[in-house]
C-alpha cells in the first residue's frame, strides 16, 4: 500500500508539473497572440491605405517611370526629374507588393518602372544606370555628370526583386549586367568595399583636381561611405537570393564584415564617411560653421544605425549563416547604441543626429528631427529584436511605443501618405511635399511588410513554423 500510495503520490507531482509546464506555455504564447490581435488589423489597415495613395497616382503614362513630386494634398507639383534611386524603388516596392498581395496588377507596376530604366536609364555608351533625368517638355535629358554606386545598387535592388515576382529573366539579366559595371568600375580591389562616386564612364576621380563638370558631390570623391555601403549590401542580398552566383555571395560577405567589423564602431554606430584605406573621416577639428554647413558628412545617424541592423542580419540569413553570433551581436549593440541615445523617451521616436566630441563619450543631440524612414525603420528594427531576443521585454514595449509615435505624428489621415518629419518636432510638415525625388515609399512599405509578417510568423528571420 505505502508504495501504491508513493507512486500515486510520485504520479501526481509529475501530473501538476506537467499542467504547469503546459500553463507557462501558452501564458508565453499569449503575449504573441494578443500583440498580433491588437496590431495586425492597424498595421494592415495602414498598409492598405499607403499603398492606395501612391499606386496608381505616382504611375507616369507620359514619359514613364513614376512621377516624382506631390504637394501635401496629391497634387503634381515641381520639376518632376526622374532620379534613379526613386524609380528603382517603386519597382522594389511594387514588385514586393506583388509578392505580398499575390496580386499581378503591382507586378504590372513594377513592369512600367523596369522598361523605363532599362529603356531610358541605362547609359548605352558607357554602361550602368544615369543618376538623373530631367524632363523637358515630352523629352527627356541627363542631367547628372557623375554616376553612382549607391544609385546603380538600387537598380539592383529593384531588379532583382521584379525578377522574383515576374520571372522575367531580362530583368534578372540587367540586374546581372549592372552588377558586372559596379564591379568592373566601382569595386576597390586592394581596400576592398566600393567607391560611391563615380565619373560618367565609371572611372574614379581620384586624381581629378577640378571641378569642370559639375560633379555633384565632388567633395566625396576620395571617399568610400556607409551609406552607399549599407545599400549594396541590401541589394547583393536581393541578388544573392534569386542568383546564388559565388562571386555575388563573395562580395556579399565582402560588404557584410566591412560594414560590422570597419565601418561600424566600438561604441555601436556607423561611421558616415571613410577614406579609401577606410580611415574615418572626421570634422572635429574643422570650424564650428563649417561641420555644421557639412552635417551630412560627419555625425551619428541612428536612423541608419537600425537600418543596417537589420540589414546585417538580412544579409547573413541570405548568405546561409545559422547561428551567426557575431552579426547578431553586432546588430543588437547598434540598436542598443541608438535607444540609449537618440530614442526619445518622452514621445518615442529616433533623432536624426549626433555628434562625440572626443574620445572620452563628451557627446550632443545635433538634430532633433524625427524623420519618417528612420522612424519606419525603426519600428522593422524594434519589432525584430523582440523577435530575437525574447527574454528583453523592453523592444516589444518600444515597439508599441514607436507605432503609437508613428500613427500620431507622421501619418496625415486627411491626405493620406506620411509626412516628411513627426510634427512633434516640425508641425509645418503637414503642408510639406508628400514626395519627391528622395522621399519614395520604400522605407515604410517594406517596414509594414515586414511587421506584419513578422507578427503572423512569416518572417523569414524569425520565422518558427516550418
Amino acid at each position: 500500500m505505502n508504495l501504491i500510495f508513493t507512486f500515486h503520490r510520485l504520479l501526481s507531482k509529475v501530473v501538476i508539473l506537467m499542467v504547469l509546464v503546459c500553463l507557462s506555455c501558452k501564458q508565453e504564447e499569449i503575449p504573441d497572440k494578443s500583440l498580433a490581435e491588437e496590431f495586425l488589423p492597424l498595421l494592415e489597415t495602414s498598409l492598405d491605405e499607403l499603398v492606395n495613395v501612391w499606386y496608381p497616382i505616382s504611375m507616369d503614362s507620359l514619359h514613364g517611370g513614376f512621377w516624382s513630386d506631390f504637394d501635401h494634398k496629391w497634387e503634381k507639383i515641381g520639376k518632376q526629374n526622374k532620379m534613379l534611386v526613386s524609380q528603382a524603388r517603386h519597382i522594389w516596392t511594387a514588385a514586393t507588393l506583388a509578392l505580398f498581395y499575390k496580386d499581378k496588377k503591382y507586378q504590372a507596376i513594377a513592369e512600367h518602372g523596369y522598361h523605363f530604366i532599362r529603356d531610358k536609364m541605362w547609359d548605352t555608351e558607357n554602361g550602368g544606370f544615369y543618376t538623373l533625368l530631367g524632363v523637358e517638355g515630352d523629352s527627356l535629358k541627363v542631367l547628372s555628370t557623375e554616376k553612382s554606386a549607391y544609385g546603380n545598387s538600387f537598380a539592383i535592388y529593384g531588379l532583382a526583386t521584379y525578377y522574383k515576382a515576374s520571372k522575367d529573366t531580362t530583368a534578372l539579366n540587367m540586374a546581372k549586367k549592372t552588377f558586372a559595371w559596379l564591379e568592373e568600375h566601382a569595386h576597390d580591389s586592394v581596400f576592398k568595399g566600393y567607391f560611391d562616386v563615380l565619373k560618367q564612364d565609371g572611372s574614379w576621380m581620384l586624381e581629378t583636381e577640378v571641378n569642370d563638370k559639375n560633379y555633384a558631390n565632388f567633395n566625396r570623391k576620395n571617399w568610400k561611405d556607409q551609406n552607399s555601403s549599407i545599400h549594396l549590401l541590401e541589394s547583393f542580398s536581393a541578388l544573392y537570393e534569386v542568383w546564388p552566383d559565388p562571386l555575388v555571395g563573395q562580395r556579399l560577405e565582402e560588404l557584410l564584415v566591412l560594414i560590422r567589423d570597419t565601418i561600424t564602431t566600438e561604441k555601436g554606430y556607423l561611421t558616415l564617411h571613410l577614406q579609401r584605406d577606410w580611415t574615418p573621416v572626421s570634422l572635429r577639428d574643422s570650424t564650428e560653421a563649417y561641420r555644421k554647413q557639412n552635417f551630412y558628412l560627419d555625425h551619428v545617424s541612428f536612423g541608419h544605425d537600425v537600418e543596417t541592423a537589420f540589414l546585417m542580419l538580412e544579409a547573413s540569413h541570405i548568405l546561409g549563416k545559422k547561428n551567426d553570433s557575431i552579426t547578431l551581436a553586432s546588430a543588437k549593440k547598434m540598436v542598443d547604441h541608438a535607444l540609449e541615445w537618440g530614442w526619445d523617451n518622452e514621445k518615442g521616436g529616433f533623432y536624426d543626429g549626433g555628434y562625440y566630441w572626443d574620445d572620452s563619450g563628451n557627446r550632443t543631440i545635433e538634430s532633433k528631427a524625427k524623420v519618417w524612414w528612420a522612424e519606419a525603420e525603426g519600428l522593422n528594427t524594434l519589432l525584430l529584436m523582440s523577435k530575437l531576443f525574447p527574454e528583453e521585454e523592453r523592444y516589444i514595449n518600444l515597439f508599441k511605443k514607436q507605432w503609437t509615435y508613428i500613427n500620431t505624428n507622421l501619418i496625415d489621415y486627411e491626405y493620406g501618405g506620411w509626412y516628411h518629419e513627426g510634427l512633434d518636432t516640425n508641425p509645418e510638415a503637414k503642408n510639406d511635399p508628400k514626395a519627391n525625388i528622395w522621399k519614395v515609399n520604400y522605407h515604410n512599405l517594406r517596414t509594414l511588410i515586414n511587421v506584419i509578417q513578422m507578427l503572423n510568423d512569416e518572417f523569414a528571420l524569425t520565422k518558427t513554423k516550418h
